[in-house]
């Protein structure tokens, strides 16, 4: 078993199941495509995908680096911490937006984590 890379594809999985909640909003809220304003609770669901989208980008890289130099059970943890703090950012932002920031730091925390193991591990080895 390959736990990081059980993490890695979750958290894709995670970022489809968040573009599909947008989709049900924007049928349910008759948001036509192209459009990404509209009723509030579509706006929410749509900057909960494009931000998780955002974090993406800086947390897969380190995620699969990390592991490249560090031991596997410990990297697929701090990964499965981004992945709860997803859940909940989505969770928070969906009830108010301002509530959002322990979820936020759940996500940030991790993948900075991850992204210092990730250079500290190249350039020690």
């Amino acid at each position: 078993m390959h736990p990081i890379h059980i993490v890695a594809l979750l958290a894709v999985m995670q970022f489809f199941y968040f573009g599909a909640k947008v989709g049900r909003a924007r049928a349910q809220y008759g948001i036509k495509a192209p459009a990404v304003t509209g009723h509030e609770m579509f706006e929410r669901a749509y900057r909960v995908q494009m931000n998780t989208l955002e974090q993406l980008v800086g947390f897969l890289p380190a995620l699969l680096i990390a592991g490249a130099y560090w031991p596997q059970a410990a990297v697929a943890a701090i990964g499965a911490v981004y992945l709860i703090g997803r859940a909940l950012y989505r969770h928070q932002y969906m009830q108010d937006p301002a509530r959002r920031a322990t979820g936020f730091a759940l996500t940030v925390l991790p993948t900075a984590i991850l992204l210092l193991a990730g250079l500290v591990g190249a350039i020690a080895r």
